[in-house]
């Protein structure tokens, strides 16, 4: 059992205000962490631990790992592990819940902003299936702070690691590994397959419920729409287009987008199989239990549609009282769904190939060029975050590197006269300077991502040998993607081909 540390403890209370704990009894069960014999802190997070309000200046690291793995939970939590359902690669599953993660509660930053606060890899909850331990691992942990970081950097909406801290106790997965414990952060932890978990036993009640929380949570201007529940359901539909273009266009395979992975805030949640892709091609998986690549890079889009209709499927009822009308006004939402994504990912597009102004003409005509563009990093297997990059070199005049990196000219001679002329098109007397273009590409091109060989080094020398400085490194080279300079240049260069060949990624439970 975990233990409370006692007023005078040199670690401060948070200050929760935990609205799911309060609002939505029955949707969870209360829950402690299991207890960690030897604990140790192996990373943390100070400046989003400042932007929580959480000042632990002056509580030493045994406390400070206490704290992060639930030996002593701060006053005012309240572990609770949530309940859900979800669709796994496509079959429903009725019941699944936190079955090794738990919700400590909320807290309110200083600009009025609500985070959750939530422990990953903490024990076995009654949610908790099989034989499954509810306990995590090192490796896979600090993978979700290096890929979570390399996401926040890049702008993409992601759920964030503060801290993680080792257990001192082994797990067994195909090998004995070092335990370990994840702090997350997030705006919430609501998901489709929360709705799912209450439609599926037909409870509309708490459905509705729910929906209304959500609302109240993370679209309060919906209150008092006149249809709240179609607008919950469009402006959910509204940020997964967003988060996904943005997906697409840095390369990133989240590679288990299961229902109960989505959240209705629109963040990235769950890196587990997650990778970025080298060369381009839309069939790549890496995922190891991604068997049918039903999570394949170029399934995305499509897979976040189906997901969404699974959601919309939950709220029919709250959509109308006629049963026909509610499908239609649903079925809208969700076949409006591909132009919503096209829209998001154009625009990023677009600033990828360092095009300023956007008018609807022109749409057709940078969709072509853009899907051009990828059909070349297809068909010479180009570094997918190199080329763009690369590309905006070729802007500011400097076309030798982006030529390397393509076997024929021809190609892609006839494919950069395109680019110049539309680049040329830009309101002929206020088209930035090439300098300025260059640059502005720069800004949103990324020079390092979390490259598959550098986060499994990272993580096999902290887990095998204990030797943080690797992860460390590497977690300071993503949090600074667009800087380009010799420091970074190791973390920027693909794979040898002999490492890429095979390479798999794993869920970590």
């Amino acid at each position: 059992m975990a233990t409370t540390f006692p007023p005078a403890a040199a670690v401060p209370a948070l200050r929760f205000d935990n609205s799911f704990a309060r609002d939505l009894p029955g949707f969870y069960e209360p829950w402690t962490p299991a207890r960690a014999p030897s604990p140790s802190l192996l990373y943390f997070n100070e400046a989003l631990a400042a932007e929580l309000g959480l000042n632990l200046t002056g509580i030493d690291t045994s406390a400070k790992a206490a704290l992060f793995t639930g030996n002593a939970l701060p006053q005012g939590a309240e572990p609770l592990a949530q309940a859900y359902a979800g669709h796994q690669f496509g079959g429903f599953s009725p019941r699944l819940g936190d079955g090794r993660a738990l919700l400590l509660g909320e807290v309110i930053d200083a600009q009025g902003r609500r985070w959750d606060i939530a422990f990953k890899g903490s024990g076995r909850t009654p949610f908790a299936r099989g034989g499954g331990d509810g306990k995590a691992a090192v490796g896979p942990m600090l993978r979700e702070v290096l890929v979570s970081a390399a996401m926040h950097a890049l702008r993409i909406p992601t759920t964030r690691a503060l801290a993680v801290a080792a257990t001192g106790e082994p797990v067994i997965r195909e090998q004995i590994l070092p335990g370990a414990v994840l702090t997350r952060v997030a705006a919430s932890h609501l998901r489709v397959g929360t709705f799912q978990y209450y439609a599926a036993r037909g409870d509309l009640d708490r459905v509705r419920q729910l929906a209304d929380y959500t609302i109240a949570r993370h679209d309060p201007a919906l209150v008092h729409a006149p249809q709240p529940y179609l607008a919950l359901l469009q402006a959910v539909a509204e940020r997964q287009a967003a988060l996904i273009a943005q997906w697409m266009n840095v390369g990133f395979i989240h590679g288990v987008m299961n229902t109960d992975n989505m959240t209705l805030s629109g963040e990235t949640i769950d890196y587990g199989p997650c990778a970025f892709m080298e060369a381009y091609d839309p069939a790549t998986v890496f995922s190891s239990i991604d068997r049918n690549g039903r999570y394949a890079f170029g399934n995305q889009p499509e897979i976040a549609r189906w997901n969404l209709a699974r959601l919309a499927e939950t709220l029919i009822p709250l959509l109308a009282d006629d049963p026909e009308q509610g499908v239609a006004v649903a079925t809208d939402v969700i076949n409006g769904f591909p132009a919503q994504f096209r829209r998001h990912l154009l625009r990023g597009q677009r600033a990828k190939l360092g095009l300023h102004r956007a008018h609807a003409d022109d749409d057709a005509g940078d969709t072509a060029l853009a899907d051009d563009w990828l059909r070349l990093l297809q068909e010479f297997r180009a570094d997918f975050t190199l080329a763009w990059r690369r590309l905006a070199d070729a802007a500011a005049g400097n076309e030798a590197p982006l030529r390397g990196m393509f076997s024929e000219a021809g190609a892609l001679n006839a494919w950069l006269a395109r680019w110049r002329a539309r680049c040329a098109s830009e309101d002929a007397g206020a088209a930035l300077p090439a300098i300025a273009r260059a640059a502005a590409m720069r800004g949103v091109n990324p020079y390092v991502i979390a490259r598959n060989h550098r986060v499994e080094e990272a993580l096999a020398a902290a887990s095998n040998d204990g030797n943080l400085v690797p992860f460390e490194r590497l977690l300071d080279a993503l949090s600074r993607p667009f800087d380009e300079d010799d420091s970074l240049a190791e973390y920027a260069e693909p794979a040898p081909a002999d490492v890429t060949a095979g390479y798999r990624t794993f869920c970590g439970t």
